[in-house]
């Protein structure tokens, strides 16, 4: 496992697989998710669509390791080798509206406990770098408690972003942004496609412009 772990943290723009292989998902008798089956390599954007409830985040936590499927099997392959989605956490970026920040921390302090949590070697150089890439170059040293909530978005990019990862996951991308903010996610998923795999949950028309492919929940 270790040399598997050292490998997968060398995977940067090579090549990388998604495979979905029927995967279902229960919560007690309540089936959320049937027989998803897709495919998707370096370059690829799918947007996950269907109105709320269908399934579109428990998608998204599946494919980062945050659940397992009740039935079939999610993979990544990338590096000549196979890693079941809570291997692959050092390949994931993910980006949620349920993922929650620190109100006592500054954006660059953010930045650097994450990076140290993750074992990402990254500077104060490169994180301020990582928040201009957000515009929040200016805000890097002022506290999270005073973010309105799309600034607290747009950090939540800079943090998902920082080890630039091959996989990049998006729920419900553009909320609380506005068109400075959205224009941000478009050019962040441009940029993804060269070195990765994009998806996206949502169910905002905004965001039909930035995918390839469409995985439709809850249509019979």
């Amino acid at each position: 496992m270790q040399v598997r772990c050292a490998k997968i943290r060398a995977v940067k723009a090579a090549e990388v697989r998604l495979v979905i292989d029927h995967v279902s998902k229960l919560y007690g008798a309540r089936q959320v998710l049937h027989n998803i089956v897709a495919e998707l390599t370096t370059g690829d954007v799918l947007l996950v669509t269907g109105h709320n409830g269908v399934g579109k985040s428990t998608l998204l936590r599946l494919l980062a390791g945050l659940q397992r499927p009740s039935s079939g099997t999610i993979r990544y392959v990338a590096a000549g080798c196979e890693w079941e989605p809570a291997e692959a956490q050092p390949l994931i970026g993910m980006i949620g509206p349920d993922i929650q920040l620190y109100r006592e921390l500054t954006a660059q302090e953010h930045m650097a406990f994450v990076a140290d949590v993750r074992g990402i070697r990254c500077d104060a150089a490169s994180q301020r770098q990582a928040l201009a890439r957000v515009g929040l170059e200016q805000r890097a040293d002022e506290y999270v408690a005073r973010f309105s909530s799309g600034m607290v978005q747009r950090l939540r990019y800079a943090l998902a972003l920082l080890h630039q990862p091959p996989v990049l996951l998006l729920d419900e991308p553009t909320t609380n942004l506005d068109a400075t903010g959205v224009a941000m996610v478009e050019r962040v998923v441009a940029e993804q496609r060269a070195c990765g795999i994009t998806v996206i949950a949502t169910n905002d028309p905004r965001d039909r412009a930035f995918g390839d492919f469409v995985l439709p929940l809850g249509e019979v």
